[in-house]
């Protein structure tokens, strides 16, 4: 069929190949060698604004001060030592040397960080219807080792307390300047479902449990044990609060018959001086009422610990 309206054409192939653009947008070319000048704008490219380069420039120089005005701080804050500043227990405690109860105590503001005139304070919560006895014989044993400024306190959450709990520090008949004190020990008894620790620090999170706790105060001493040692100790920590505390009768009784093989090979649970382990173990024993029915070298053992004026101080609390 003839076309109705014949129309002639108004650009020939030859101008629109030469003037149409080949993308929709053209952009300036982003990738090219740094250093190297940029090349002419093509058809229809926008040359970059001048003042746009030199912003950029500047926001590249501010970061770089930026990054080494940190790198500065970071370096600082190594070598000053802050209350809240956090330390690896792992350079404590994990290494070949044993050192034994006798020897000197640990460098306390390496424990808790340096706090200049400022007395270093424990802070325990607890529940005075469970007391956390191992926490008790480990302050009798840090008073042997420091001079330490203990106080007891109530709660309002808690209505009355046993006057043996309220005494359980005993009382203090010098009383001295409180920067003349080289540890500040309080204990709260307070309507909690397990004990807290604080030191020092009113922003840090609390270190909860009674076996937790202990350790933490034990390392106090400055006893410095191999990887294999720390293992068994936190082994027999974990036993002692979870299987021989809270397990059941079953659980009790295989906990009791590995504490009877152990104590027949060495005087305590742990080498031949005494641990946090024998600590929790023997409170533990304590407060379940199962020390009337332990086995033999168990038995002994328990003698052995009582020996020891912290663990007959507690005993009294018992009575």
């Amino acid at each position: 069929m003839p076309a109705m309206y014949k129309v002639r054409p108004l650009h020939s192939a030859g101008v629109l190949a030469e003037h149409l653009p080949t993308c929709m947008y053209p952009l300036p070319n982003l990738h090219r060698a740094p250093g190297t000048a940029a090349p002419p704008p093509q058809v229809g490219e926008r040359e970059v604004d001048p003042s746009l380069e030199a912003l950029e420039s500047r926001q590249e120089e501010i970061l770089k001060r930026l990054y080494e005005l940190k790198s500065a701080v970071d370096g600082l804050s190594k070598m000053i030592q802050t209350p809240d500043a956090d330390f690896d227990v792992t350079n404590i405690i994990q290494t070949d040397e044993f050192s034994p109860l006798t020897t000197n105590g640990a460098d306390l503001d390496l424990m808790l960080g340096k706090d200049y005139g400022a007395l270093k304070d424990v802070v325990i919560n607890a529940n005075p219807s469970l007391p956390p006895l191992s926490l008790l014989v480990i302050h009798s044993l840090l008073c042997e080792r420091y001079k330490i400024l203990s106080a007891v306190h109530t709660h309002s959450s808690v209505k009355s307390v046993p006057e043996n709990l309220l005494k359980c520090f005993g009382e203090q008949t010098k009383k001295q300047p409180r920067h003349e004190y080289q540890l500040g020990f309080t204990l709260i008894w307070k309507d909690v479902p397990k004990p807290q620790m604080k030191f020092s620090i009113q922003t840090m999170c609390p270190i909860e449990g009674e076996g937790n706790i202990a350790r933490f105060l034990f390392s106090l001493f400055g006893q410095k044990y191999n990887a294999v040692t720390s293992t068994l100790i936190d082994s027999w920590v974990d036993t002692a609060i979870f299987q021989l505390k809270e397990g059941s009768s079953k659980e009790r009784g295989a906990v009791l018959r590995s504490m009877n093989a152990a104590l027949g090979k060495s005087s305590w649970l742990v080498g031949n001086e005494l641990t946090v382990a024998d600590v929790v173990a023997w409170c533990v024993l304590q407060q379940t009422g199962t020390a009337n029915t332990a086995p033999a070298n168990v038995q002994k053992w328990m003698k052995s610990c009582e020996n020891l004026a912290p663990f007959s101080s507690v005993m009294k609390l018992l009575k």
